[in-house]
């Protein structure tokens, strides 16, 4: 009998990945295809769901043809990748939009009308954010960003798209449309649309009052079914198409919930931290929580009666991708062994890494980056290892908002996504955060390996309690005392920066915030 496998679909931001994951959770083939995204005057980032279809047909293939898995062995497919974003979608199940990313911030003006008020703390009017809080344990930003902002975007700016669109969907939920001809979400696709009942043990449903307070159309919302739930089986013609059987699709969920995964690290209270283009570090939790004040939630996870923490910190490895596009050419391990020849501390030289914003610990649009203690003696290796020490700094200012949401130290962190191919990385992850990092293999590929061994949770193959024995580790990284001195004492500047800084770039960015909606 072959090997049976899991095909894995990861749409992300930066790039589409494909891949086989066999029921060992072993990954047999990959491919991956950069993905583009246009940003557009007032704060508009969209992407071609046409260039979407098109990588995942030539990707599947790739990887149905590649030398590793036998293709007869294929038993399912399981998808994940960026949420928070929207595909409008007319009759027939064709896009007549592009996608609006999750960073997509066009509709925020009308976001804020909707959800604030005469008084409104944090954009929010009390008396409308309770009844969220309540049923969902987290809100739609009045800062846009969103699939409501989204809606409200193109129901007032483009609407003859929103005349022509039948359907708002995740792009997980897209690409389950495209390859069963089923449109539906799951709690785990759309948790920021925040319209689910997420309280423990409540039926799987929109709320009517939370989507009459939204004043989102419920005619234009997809289906909503169980997170695991069998969408359907591959199309005949897609699947002769891409060189697959006609295998059963699972539907999406979040890169949050595919990363949990991944890791490995499933237990309650076991900790992961991921470096993709945005930086977040999550854990299974008993309980629905939510921290208005520094934006950390706890969403449904995959089992029942237990939630995962979400947080998301703006520009992680987007950081470094925008030093090497903007300022220091060079292939991303080359740029990460520049830095290794910096001291840590980097002598000094500090960077804040705001370059979109930031949501957790604070949520505040106008933050920009900036490089701090500059001198004539400052070299290109210093502000490369000061990119990655901010990074770390800023994940150790939401480790401390997340050991005091789930009330407990966080001993170890496992840690992953593409950031953590880089040793030094890592190494400075340890050391600033002051935690042990266990790396897992492949760590690129963390929310593909989830994907595949989501699919196969989910059509009985396996049960999640199963899948640490399946998630090797590389590596292990310990803090190293000699450096605790210094970056203890440049976190406490770290920190210091936003106090001293907020105000000023509040001041320079309010209005071009506000006139791009965002």
């Amino acid at each position: 009998m072959p090997e049976r496998w899991f095909l894995a679909i990861d749409l992300g931001t930066s790039d589409l990945k494909i891949g086989a994951v066999s029921a060992k959770g072993a990954l047999l083939a990959h491919h991956t295809a950069p993905v583009d995204t246009q940003f557009l005057p007032g704060g508009g980032a969209v992407q071609d769901t046409a260039q979407w279809r098109e990588l995942l047909r030539d990707g599947v293939r790739s990887v149905a043809e590649s030398t590793g898995p036998d293709r007869s062995g294929l038993a399912g497919v399981g998808i994940t990748g960026q949420w928070g974003s929207t595909v409008p979608v007319g009759e027939g199940g064709e896009p007549v939009g592009p996608c609006m990313l999750w960073s997509d911030t066009r509709g925020a003006p009308y976001s804020a009308k909707v959800l604030g008020g005469p008084v409104a703390p944090f954009g929010y009017s009390p008396e409308k954010i309770v009844p969220w809080i309540r049923i969902t344990g987290g809100a739609p930003s009045p800062h846009g960003a969103d699939p409501l902002s989204h809606e409200l975007y193109l129901r007032n700016r483009e609407a003859e798209t929103y005349a022509r669109t039948k359907l708002l969907l995740e792009p997980l939920d897209f690409i389950g449309l495209h390859l069963t001809g089923r449109a539906a979400a799951t709690p785990g696709s759309s948790v920021l649309s925040w319209l689910a009942d997420n309280r423990p043990g409540a039926r799987t449903a929109y709320v009517p009052d939370l989507i009459r307070r939204s004043t989102r159309d419920p005619g234009r919302l997809p289906e909503l079914i169980g997170t695991g739930s069998v969408l359907g089986r591959v199309r005949p013609e897609l699947a002769e198409d891409m060189g697959i059987a006609e295998v059963p699709v699972v539907a999406g969920v979040s890169d949050a919930h595919s990363a949990f995964l991944g890791s490995g690290a499933v237990a309650p209270y076991e900790a992961h931290v991921t470096i993709s283009t945005t930086c977040w570090i999550s854990c299974e939790v008993p309980f629905k929580k939510t921290d208005v004040f520094h934006q950390i939630a706890s969403v449904p996870g995959l089992r029942p009666g237990r939630y995962l923490v979400i947080d998301n910190q703006e520009t992680a490895g987007l950081c470094l991708k925008w030093l090497r596009d903007g300022l220091v050419p060079g292939e991303y391990m080359d740029l990460t062994a520049l830095a290794a020849t910096a001291p840590p501390g980097s002598d000094g030289v500090m960077f804040t890494p705001w370059l979109n914003g930031e949501r957790t610990p604070v949520e505040d649009r106008t933050l920009r980056g900036a490089f701090l203690n500059l001198s004539v003696a400052s070299t290109r290796a210093h502000m490369v290892r000061a990119v990655l020490e901010g990074v770390a700094f800023n994940a150790r200012w939401l480790l401390e908002s997340v050991e005091r949401f789930v009330g407990r130290r966080l001993d170890r962190l496992r840690i992953q996504g593409g950031g953590a191919q880089s040793d030094l990385w890592c190494q400075v992850y340890a050391d600033v955060l002051d935690r042990p990092m266990e790396r897992i293999a492949e760590p690129r590929f963390h929310s593909l390996r989830g994907a595949g061994l989501f699919a196969a949770v989910s059509l009985g193959e396996m049960a999640i309690d199963d899948i640490p024995a399946l998630v090797p580790l590389s590596d292990t990284f310990l803090p190293r005392e000699a450096h605790r001195d210094v970056y203890d004492r440049m976190f406490r500047e770290f920190r210091r920066f936003y106090g001293r800084l907020h105000g000023s770039y509040s001041r320079l960015n309010s209005r071009m915030v506000d006139a791009n909606g965002g």
